[in-house]
């Protein structure tokens, strides 16, 4: 049928079949009962794959080779920053998260002038960036055990006729990314630099700009879900961010986005987000072991990566 090959030809239906498809498989396997709940528990969970999701998507749709490692260490850094800021206030909400996202940006700005001025390439540069964010983190949060603000605890864990509030805002937030990605000058000229940098350079793009912006806004996202992720998840910690570093890929690559550049799709982060976490718990409830989840997420990324490798753009 038409409908079907039209939907079939959406990049992001992959993602949203895998996540449904394991979801069946999780409900039926534990009797039909829980099945409300494992959705709610995956909306929360996802939401902040989600948010660093995008960030490193628009990282990589600037073309091959760009990725950024030090999504990970941004998390735990701005994550502690800001707990030893607030100390539990709720005054200091606001200026927990202004100094949360200062230290994404700072990040941001580093990795850029690594892989501009010293001409390290981007995955060299944001992987030594991450050692010095770690340390710094290290050095100014050991030993941290502060609470977070109770409105932000509050907020992050609130939910709304059984939806949690947090992922209904940051759906939201999706949508104004996809509007930037697709309706704006920046997010036009990104995926112009991932199909040909020279093409997009000689016709006016001012791609150094752009790919600031682009670092930029990938450690300023990490930084924002260090600061939601402490009040969630009720205090930072230094390895808080240690699992967003492969997961932050897998929703870009199973999500629909080109490994090659130059194409993008936010809609598909959300499924692949979903996919991941209804995964893990579908072989948890099967009994599976953390290396067979590890070896199995692997595995998938692969496929996809090996799948989309006939879809690089010519340069």
């Amino acid at each position: 049928m038409p409908a079907i090959r039209r939907l079939s030809a959406k990049p992001w239906i992959w993602s949203y079949l895998g996540m449904t498809l394991v979801w069946l498989a999780t409900t039926i396997h534990s009797g039909g009962t829980g099945g409300a709940q494992v959705l709610t528990a995956a909306l929360s969970f996802a939401t902040f794959t989600v948010i660093v999701g995008i960030g490193q998507m628009f990282v990589i749709t600037t073309g091959p080779g760009n990725v950024d490692l030090s999504i990970p260490s941004t998390i735990s850094l701005a994550g502690v920053v800001a707990m030893k800021v607030m100390e539990g206030s709720d005054d200091l909400l606001v200026v927990g998260l202004v100094i949360a996202l200062a230290c994404g940006l700072a990040v941001g700005i580093f990795n850029y002038l690594l892989i501009r001025i010293l001409r390290i390439p981007p995955i060299i540069a944001t992987l030594s960036s991450s050692f010095l964010v770690l340390s710094t983190a290290i050095a100014y949060g050991r030993g941290l055990k502060i609470k977070p603000p109770p409105l932000l605890a509050d907020f992050t864990t609130a939910q709304v006729w059984g939806l949690p509030i947090l992922a209904l805002v940051v759906i939201l937030f999706a949508m104004a990314m996809s509007v930037l990605l697709h309706r704006t000058l920046y997010g036009r000229s990104v995926m112009a630099i991932g199909q040909n940098m020279r093409a997009a350079r000689l016709a006016g793009i001012r791609v150094e700009r752009v790919r600031f912006l682009t670092y930029t806004l990938s450690a300023v996202l990490a930084s924002l879900t260090g600061y939601l992720l402490a009040g969630f998840s009720g205090g930072a910690s230094l390895n808080m961010g240690q699992e967003y570093l492969l997961a932050s890929i897998a929703v870009v690559v199973i999500g629909g986005t080109s490994v090659a550049g130059g194409r993008a799709n936010i809609p598909g982060i959300w499924g692949a987000a979903m996919f991941l976490f209804l995964l893990v718990t579908m072989l948890n409830t099967f009994g599976a072991s953390a290396g067979i989840r590890l070896i199995l997420t692997g595995v998938i990324i692969i496929a996809v990566i090996t799948t989309a490798g006939g879809d690089e753009p010519q340069r």
